[in-house]
C-alpha cells in the first residue's frame, strides 16, 4: 500500500478518502512543526507528502526519498521546495492557490483598516482601563474611504484586495511583472514601483517570493512612500528588511503597518517591531477561516490521490 506522510495535524474528516486507499501517517502535533530529523525518517519510504511552509524539502530530503512521487504544499508559496531538484527527479510538485484567494483578501483587507483605524490599539486602550473620558482627537487614525491603495502583485488575491478596495471608493494602483487586462476591468492602473510608493496611502504587499521579490522593499523605498502612508504585508515576511521597516516607523518615514507575516516565524516577543504602538501583527492567519482551511486539506489530498493514481495533480507548481 502506498504511503501519505503528513506534516502537521489535520482535521481526520478531510482525511477520510485518503485513509480508505492508503496507508496515512501524520504528525500528531497542530501547533509545533514536524523536527527535522523525523521529516528525514519518515520521508524514506514516503510515495507522497503533505507538506507546510516550515517544512524544507531540499536535496538532502529527496537524496533519501527514493518513492516519493509528489510533494503537496499546504500554501500559495512554495518557496520551502527546491522546485528544480523535484523537477530532477520527476516527482509532482502542488499547491492550493484558488481556495484561499477570498478569505486571505478578507484578512488583508481587514489588517488594512485595523491598522488605519487603530483598532487593535484601541481595543488595548479599553481592556487596559485608560479609557477615561471623550476626546475629539483620541485614538484618531486615517481614513479608508476614497483613499489611494498600492497592491504589489496583482495576482488572484491582488485582484480580490482591489476588488474590495473599489466598494471604498479607493483609487487602485498595482505593480505588476506585465498588465493584467482583468485588474483594468475593475479599475486598477498599472504604474512604476516608483509611482505606486509615492501616491499611495496604502502600500500592500502581495507578491510571491522570489530571488527578484528579496528585501523588494527597504528603506530606500519607505523612504519614496508619504509620511502619512500605511505599509500592510500579507505576502512573506522576507519581501521586506524587517531591520530598515523597523527604523522607518521609528522615525516617522510612515506612519504605520500592519504585518501578518515576518523574517522569522513566529516573530519573537523581544522583536523590536513589538515595542511600536503604530505596528499591527497577526501570526500568518491570511487564509484562516474554518472553511478555506478545510477546502486547503481537501484539495492537497485530492493532488497527492491524483498523482498517486498516474495523473497530474489538481494544482501543479
Amino acid at each position: 500500500m502506498k504511503k501519505i506522510y503528513i506534516t502537521r495535524k489535520l482535521p481526520e474528516e478531510t482525511l477520510e478518502d485518503a485513509r480508505s486507499e492508503y496507508e496515512v501517517e501524520m504528525w500528531d502535533e497542530e501547533e509545533v512543526p514536524v523536527p527535522r530529523e523525523i521529516l528525514l525518517e519518515k520521508a524514506k519510504t514516503a510515495d507522497a507528502l503533505l507538506t507546510m511552509l516550515t517544512d524544507r524539502i531540499d536535496e538532502e530530503l529527496l537524496n533519501n526519498a527514493p518513492n516519493l512521487k509528489v510533494v503537496s504544499n499546504l500554501a500559495v508559496g512554495y518557496d520551502n521546495i527546491d522546485i528544480q531538484a523535484c523537477r530532477k527527479r520527476d516527482i509532482a510538485v502542488a499547491n492550493t492557490p484558488s481556495v484561499l484567494t477570498e478569505a486571505t483578501a478578507d484578512l488583508t483587507f481587514g489588517l488594512l483598516m485595523a491598522t488605519g483605524r487603530r483598532l487593535v490599539e484601541a481595543s488595548n486602550y479599553v481592556r487596559e482601563g485608560l479609557w477615561k473620558s471623550w476626546s475629539p482627537m483620541q485614538m484618531t487614525g486615517m481614513d479608508i474611504y476614497g483613499k489611494t491603495i498600492g497592491i504589489f502583485g496583482m495576482g488572484r488575491i491582488g485582484e480580490a484586495v482591489a476588488r474590495r478596495a473599489c466598494g471604498f471608493s479607493m483609487k487602485v494602483l498595482y505593480h505588476n511583472r506585465k498588465p493584467k487586462a482583468s485588474a483594468a476591468d475593475i479599475g486598477a492602473t498599472l504604474v512604476s514601483k516608483e509611482e505606486l510608493l509615492r501616491e499611495a496611502d496604502y502600500v500592500v504587499m502581495l507578491t510571491p517570493y522570489t530571488k527578484e521579490t528579496h528585501h523588494f522593499i527597504a528603506m530606500k523605498e519607505f523612504q519614496q512612500m508619504k509620511k502619512t502612508a500605511i505599509f500592510i504585508n500579507v505576502s512573506r515576511g522576507l519581501t521586506v528588511n524587517e531591520s530598515d521597516m523597523y527604523t522607518a516607523l521609528k522615525d516617522g518615514e510612515i506612519w504605520a503597518a500592519g504585518l501578518d507575516v515576518f523574517e522569522k516565524e513566529p516573530i519573537g516577543q523581544d522583536h523590536p517591531l513589538l515595542t511600536l504602538p503604530n505596528v499591527t501583527v497577526l501570526p500568518h492567519i491570511g487564509s484562516a477561516s474554518i472553511a478555506t482551511r478545510t477546502r486547503m486539506c481537501e484539495v492537497a489530498l485530492m493532488s497527492i490521490m491524483e498523482v498517486l493514481e498516474g495523473r497530474r495533480p489538481l494544482y501543479e507548481v
